[in-house]
């Protein structure tokens, strides 16, 4: 992890985290500081009383000092709303792509 002078930085600057975290896996880290991160869960359903597999698609800043590319598992903590569509922030690699 580099040093950074990034003031939306859940590290480094000055954004707090708080609610939820969770573990997820980068899809897309194509836009500029921004990741698109998907997570699996399991949903009950009563009616047939089994459980179904979904999944969930999430945007979250994704700070130059990080950097985590697609294929990475990433932990993500909820922030305050960065704009339209971002309210969750990367805030650790757990298992790079490129160790592979």
């Amino acid at each position: 992890m580099a040093e950074c002078n990034d003031p939306k930085c859940p590290i480094h600057g000055n954004l707090k985290v708080r609610g939820g975290e969770f573990v997820g896996k980068v899809v897309s880290a194509k836009a500029a500081k921004s990741a698109t991160i998907e997570r699996q869960l399991v949903k009950r359903v009563s009616k047939y009383e089994r459980q179904k597999k979904i999944r969930s698609k999430v945007y979250a800043y994704n700070p130059e000092c990080i950097g985590a590319k697609e294929g990475d598992n990433v932990r993500v903590g909820e922030t305050r709303k960065l704009s339209k569509t971002k309210s969750f922030a990367v805030l650790e690699i757990i298992k790079s792509s490129e160790g592979k």
